[in-house]
């Protein structure tokens, strides 16, 4: 059976310094750089024939260092804005500590993790969710179906947003869905595309 390691990118300056990043585009620190090989280490016994990743560098970043580190930089890989992290509008660039300080611990949650609660400007979870499970269902399940190892290498949303739709996470649960920086998540895929398996790999306190 085929196996899809989800991973989230390593870490960025954005993320050391604990603002929301969204949509801006940037790149890994040196942290992050060392996380990337991490996670490659954690994948060493696997062969991937094909990867996906977002449009952003960060995901990009740390899809070639893990390639790079296996020795398989020649796969087809596919970049799309789909697997986009969500789009935090009006809070982009602000401290998530000093916003949660400003407004109470209770609004910063629904702001940071609940699946529906609105963002001024910005996405919800559900949203992050209709853009991603529809392109995992027509780009990526076809190549596990056809017996394809796939590394996605994503963000924390997009990948939050994904693992509710394969593990059936409900939406009073997601909100305590939690993905590190280059932490994975790997799937033994059965025939049909549901999880015959999982194994989180390379876990990373890193949560911001």
């Amino acid at each position: 059976m085929p196996y899809l390691a989800l991973t989230r990118h390593g870490q960025s300056e954005y993320n050391a310094a604990g603002l929301w990043t969204g949509l801006t585009d940037i790149e890994l620190n040196d942290a992050g750089i060392a996380e990337a090989k991490v996670a490659a280490e954690a994948l060493k016994d696997l062969k991937f024939d094909t990867a996906f990743t977002s449009d952003l560098k960060r995901a990009q970043e740390t899809l070639n260092l893990i390639l790079g580190e296996l020795g398989q930089t020649g796969i087809p890989i596919t970049r799309s804005p789909a697997l986009n992290e969500r789009d935090y509008g009006d809070l982009t660039g602000k401290n998530k500590w000093q916003v949660r300080d400003e407004y109470g611990e209770e609004q910063f949650l629904k702001w940071r993790r609940s699946w529906d609660y609105p963002v001024p400007g910005g996405e919800t979870l559900k949203d992050v969710h209709a853009r991603v499970v529809p392109y995992y269902e027509q780009h990526i399940l076809p190549e596990l179906r056809a017996g394809k190892n796939v590394i996605v290498v994503a963000h924390g949303n997009s990948l939050r947003a994904l693992v509710k739709h394969l593990e059936n996470i409900s939406d009073e649960e997601i909100p305590s869905l939690e993905i590190g920086t280059a932490e994975i998540y790997l799937y033994d895929i059965d025939p049909s595309g549901r999880i015959a398996s999982k194994e989180i790999r390379a876990a990373h306190p890193n949560l911001v």
